[in-house]
């Protein structure tokens, strides 16, 4: 039963992912964990996030490691947030941006209980609102519910460094339920062409429906 390393901080173990638990003994979602060797695994599960459904359907540009600064928006309650929060480590920062204060409440106890993550509450559309807050990132997250998902995520090109990459996971019932999901996704796509050189597209089915997630590179 040892673990497959299949990226930084990324496991395979019986057939299913994990990343390696920063803080023993905590699960943020009931989430299986597993000792072996002196470390604790968390069981990632790719039904409750879409990066991790990326990666079971066979993402190749991975970018996250440990040390790296994470611009993350769309935060909710923390499940996703705090498996790149395991993949960054100690070392790393992930700014966590997130509009609902519903939301936010238990985001904060996931922060406090992490360590490398840094709660904002703020609308990602109003960027400049938080710009004393958020330092230069080499990787930007989104996973938020908006009508122009693809300004959303120009807003906050702001913070990556040239070069550094965008994971942008688009939900076309939130954008424009009368069209084709495919429609959808390749006008929020071009929409970025003026930032941004496409590295990779996965559709995330079964695991999410009507979603695409994306891979880019800034310029």
């Amino acid at each position: 039963m040892d673990p497959e390393r299949l990226f930084d901080g990324v496991y395979r173990i019986n057939g299913r992912l994990f990343t390696k638990n920063i803080t023993p003994g905590y699960a943020v979602y009931g989430e299986e964990l597993i000792g072996i060797s002196g470390e604790e695994y968390r069981g990632w599960n790719p039904y409750r996030s879409k990066l991790a459904a990326a990666i079971m359907n066979g993402l190749k540009e991975f970018h996250f490691g440990a040390g790296k600064s994470v611009l993350y928006i769309g935060g909710a309650t923390g499940t996703t947030v705090s498996h790149v929060s395991d993949i960054v480590g100690s070392g790393g920062r992930v700014y966590c941006v997130e509009l609902s204060e519903r939301n936010m409440r238990e985001l904060v106890k996931v922060c406090e209980k992490k360590g490398n993550i840094l709660p904002i509450l703020a609308d990602a559309s109003d960027a400049e609102s938080y710009s004393d807050i958020v330092g230069e990132c080499s990787v930007l997250y989104q996973d938020a519910s908006a009508r122009d998902q693809a300004a959303l995520l120009l807003a906050n090109s702001r913070f990556l460094s040239k070069g550094g990459y965008a994971y942008f996971a688009i939900k076309s019932q939130s954008i424009d339920i009368s069209r084709k999901p495919s429609e959808v996704f390749k006008e929020e796509l071009k929409k970025l062409s003026v930032a941004y050189d496409l590295i990779e597209t996965v559709a995330i089915e079964p695991y999410d429906m009507l979603h695409m997630f994306a891979v880019l590179k800034k310029r």
